[in-house]
């Protein structure tokens, strides 16, 4: 499949001290087809309500907060399930109740990915997105300190990137969900960031596929790459990421990593 670079926005700044980076569907596949999971799920709680609502109904409001709240730590969607079942007379239920069992579906599914990297009965390269790895090396080569931020818990996000090979890249720092609910937010990280390395704006690129870093990125000034990638195929672009992340405030959308020299290029990196 060829490789496309749709540019919004060029970038004129006078280059990049420092790279963010999401991690699930950026970078790592381990947790590919987590919506799968959740939507379902969430469903099935509001659907217990009894209210008559259609199956339909319910699902499209599902959808819509899980994707708006996508890079988020995870509780924010359990708060909002919460919220959505509070809303119809339902009793609440502490959202870290919702995220257990969230976390507990999610992994049933992803369980033996992460025994076959294990064990190596599965390569890294088939559970990273195209080219991410090599990639983050090259922005590292070029002098561009490289962090990772995520709304999945931070141990987990630690683990993983292990398995997938990229922790030790992360010079920067790894960031992941805490316990408490406003530790270690994406906005949290970008601003310190910012503050702690005494960039300009224009000097901090992002990498995400959740409309939470890219939004944070671009009103704060930052160039916003979208990774549009078509996790199920690991090929092309996910149109409807796409949308969500050129709404965002994307200036760039990649479908991912492969073509390493043509994104450098894009970003006046080489």
């Amino acid at each position: 499949m060829s490789f496309s670079i749709e540019t919004i926005k060029e970038y004129t700044g006078a280059g990049f001290k420092c790279a963010l980076f999401d991690f699930d569907g950026t970078i790592s596949l381990i947790r590919e087809g987590w919506q799968k999971v959740m939507v379902p799920y969430f469903c099935e709680v509001i659907e217990a309500l009894g209210t008559g609502e259609s199956e339909d109904g319910i699902r499209e409001e599902v959808t819509e907060f899980v994707d708006r709240l996508t890079g988020k730590q995870t509780i924010f969607q359990c708060i909002a399930l919460d919220e959505a079942v509070v809303r119809r007379g339902g009793e609440h239920v502490d959202p870290g109740e919702y995220k257990k069992e969230y976390l507990r579906r999610l992994e049933m599914r992803i369980a033996d990915r992460k025994r076959g990297l294990e064990s190596g009965a599965l390569s890294p390269d088939s559970l990273a997105v195209k080219g991410s790895v090599e990639f983050v090396r090259a922005l590292r080569d070029a002098g561009i300190r490289c962090f990772l931020a995520s709304g999945t818990d931070e141990d987990d996000v630690i683990y993983e990137a292990s398995l997938i090979g990229v922790r030790e890249l992360f010079d920067g720092d790894i960031h992941g969900a805490r316990d408490a609910l406003l530790d270690c937010s994406k906005e949290a990280v970008i601003k310190n960031m910012i503050d702690e390395q005494k960039l300009d704006p224009e000097e901090l690129v992002t990498f995400g596929d959740g409309f939470v870093e890219i939004e944070l990125t671009a009103k704060l000034g930052g160039y916003a790459v979208g990774a549009a990638t078509d996790e199920k195929t690991g090929d092309g672009i996910d149109e409807k990421k796409r949308a969500r992340l050129i709404s965002a405030g994307a200036d760039m959308i990649i479908p991912n990593f492969e073509n390493q020299k043509s994104v450098l290029e894009a970003l006046r990196i080489i």
